[in-house]
């Protein structure tokens, strides 16, 4: 016979054998299922420790994707072609050097010095009176009987507009003239002004509110900014703005200034950090051989330290987690040896009535691996809800990822297989007479 002839007779036959597969394999999970129906509460305490261990990598891998979200919008905010002069870093993930603390502050007039740089566009001082441990305000700004608490004092000049893009919602921003003649003008931050002005936000411009015992007059508010790193509100909404000049003014003690430039373009960054940097050391006076006592960075210092931190995170969310599921894997192996104790004789019926090691085999491995899933199964749900009350209930920043939801689920059918293994091979390699005798 040809072939061409035998291919469509065998066809049908692979089709058949393939069936029946499947077949054997949905009998195999039905009588898994059925075996832990008969101990439920034996089933329950062996997959606690695999429920505990999915619960956390869903729960901290959605806050981890939650504040990524958040951390890199704000960054993204920032701009890359953004730099920050200042005496010291912002942040650091090692203990502070006391030489730090001895650094000069910055002065302000440097930055206009800074402006005139080839690949430098733009330059704007900035004070700012706040509690850096806390992130938010230290001041009261009152408005009769309304009084907003921990607002954030924020001192700029007019060119800060050009860095960072702080959206009018009404009124408008300060200008050279204010700056010059240190004018008593504030803008309103979005939480502030509705503190200040329940009825209306648009009625607070041209209004006066008192900062440290002295009148300001509102000459604009500013738009909701995007959510706090933390989730809910951004300590940011609540502030008020004022002209470098008249912050200064209004605590003369008060020299920590921070320089803010931008680049005339992205690519040119490099560039204009070197310049500003040369720049910074003249001031300073430094010598050749001494190193920088001032901090200079970008947008990717920030991407970097978020990159450690989020980092560690993981590394702490995955001993976490692997403890839980290290003792949920035990928990199978010992349930698992205990069952085929148990079910020593019916191993032994079965093995005489003709099934194979590889039956016997395949249906222990398949029970460890339904049980170790039903655990994943139940951990998914718990570690989502948790994401998803996080979320809308209590606002923190939470997103949750099919990748990881995956990935628990590929773990959990893994721990079966690890730790299902044994005592499957143990039940397989029962002598069928000796498994007849046992009592």
């Amino acid at each position: 016979m040809p072939r061409t002839g035998i291919l469509p007779a065998i066809a049908p036959v692979r089709a058949l054998m393939g069936k029946e597969a499947s077949l054997k394999l949905g009998e195999e999970v039905l009588l898994a299922l059925d075996t832990l129906r008969k101990n439920p509460l034996r089933s329950a305490l062996t997959i606690l420790g695999i429920v505990i261990g999915i619960t956390t990598v869903i729960t901290v891998s959605s806050v981890i994707n939650g504040l990524n979200e958040n951390v890199l919008g704000g960054i993204r905010d920032l701009g890359s072609d953004t730099i920050i002069a200042y005496r010291f870093p912002w942040a650091s993930l090692s203990h502070p050097p006391s030489e730090w603390f001895t650094r000069k502050e910055l002065q302000m007039e440097w930055a206009d010095d800074i402006a005139k740089l080839p690949h430098v566009l733009v330059a704007s001082p900035s004070m700012r009176i706040f509690q850096p441990q806390f992130g938010s305000g230290t001041e009261d700004v009152r408005r009769g009987s309304y009084r907003a608490k921990n607002v954030i004092l924020q001192g700029n000049s007019p060119s800060i507009a050009q860095i960072f893009d702080l959206k009018l919602e009404y009124g408008r921003a300060f200008n050279d003239t204010d700056m010059e003649r240190r004018a008593p003008v504030v803008l309103l931050g979005f939480d502030t002004v509705r503190t200040l002005f329940p009825g209306a936000a648009s009625e607070a411009v041209g209004q006066e509110v008192t900062i440290d015992g002295q009148l300001f007059t509102v000459i604009g508010t500013i738009q909701k900014q995007r959510q706090g790193i933390s989730g809910g509100t951004n300590p940011e909404d609540n502030s008020a703005y004022m002209p470098v000049t008249t912050l200064r003014k209004l605590y003369p003690n008060k020299k920590d200034y921070v320089i803010f430039l931008k680049a005339i373009d992205p690519k040119y960054v490099n560039e204009a950090v070197e310049e500003t940097r040369e720049l910074l050391r003249r001031k300073r006076r430094l010598a050749n051989d001494k190193p920088d006592d001032f901090a200079l960075f970008t947008s990717d210092y920030f991407l970097d330290l978020w990159n450690k931190i989020s980092g560690m995170i993981f590394i702490l969310m995955f001993a976490v987690a692997s403890v839980g599921l290290l003792v949920g894997g035990i928990g199978v192996m010992n349930i698992m040896l205990v069952s085929v104790t148990e079910r020593t004789r019916e191993i032994g019926v079965r093995k005489a009535i003709g099934a194979k090691r590889s039956n016997i085999l395949a249906q222990f491995l398949i029970e460890a691996v339904t049980l170790t899933a039903i655990g994943g199964v139940v951990g998914v749900l718990l570690g989502s809800g948790l994401s998803l009350l996080m979320r809308y209930a209590l606002h923190m920043p939470s997103v949750l990822s099919v990748f990881w939801v995956v990935t628990a689920l590929s773990m959990c059918a893994l721990i079966g297989v690890v730790f299902g293994v044994y005592p499957a091979w143990k039940a397989a390699r029962l002598d069928p007479v000796e498994a007849l005798r046992y009592e």
